[in-house]
């Protein structure tokens, strides 16, 4: 004779996916605007270390375009869409530190980190507010968190003195 076990789901709880979306929509949003920055900082990038620094933005572009995915997938994951389309993306980002055409490698390393100093403040706020809703989403952030600032390590050490 079998036994046939139910496993509840945080997929089965509107509230949870709700309040996940809340969370992680904007993670979301900011890493597509890192992508869509961090490339034009890749293209546009001058001066001392071009090649290294040039090839760095292309990982850090790569890495937030990974973690959009993660996030984005959690969320569709309990059932709610994700609008990360270019407007919205757009109308979240207001401001961005990157320029609009060729620029200094150490300027644009600062931009870059300034940009992605704005994510890390919505990916601490996913993970301080999903404490108490869904641990397997506050897993999303916490990884998004550590791969945020290992690239912000990265990018920093270019222009440490």
């Amino acid at each position: 004779m079998s036994k046939t076990i139910t496993v509840a789901t945080t997929a089965s709880d509107p509230t949870v996916a709700a309040a996940t979306a809340q969370f992680l929509s904007p993670v979301v949003l900011g890493l597509q605007a890192l992508v869509l920055n961090g490339k034009q900082a890749h293209w546009h990038v001058r001066g001392a270390n071009f090649v290294g620094v040039h090839e760095l933005f292309d990982s850090v572009v790569a890495h937030a375009g990974d973690f959009a995915d993660t996030a984005a997938e959690r969320v569709v994951a309990l059932g709610l869409p994700i609008d990360a389309r270019a407007t919205t993306v757009a109308a979240k980002v207001t401001a961005t530190a990157v320029p609009d055409g060729f620029t200094q490698s150490d300027v644009l390393i600062a931009d870059v980190i300034a940009d992605i100093d704005v994510i890390l403040a919505d990916v601490q706020a996913a993970i301080d507010g999903l404490d108490d809703i869904d641990l397997t989403s506050q897993d999303v952030a916490i990884e998004i968190r550590r791969g945020l600032e290992k690239d912000r390590w990265f990018l920093a050490s270019h222009i440490a003195h």
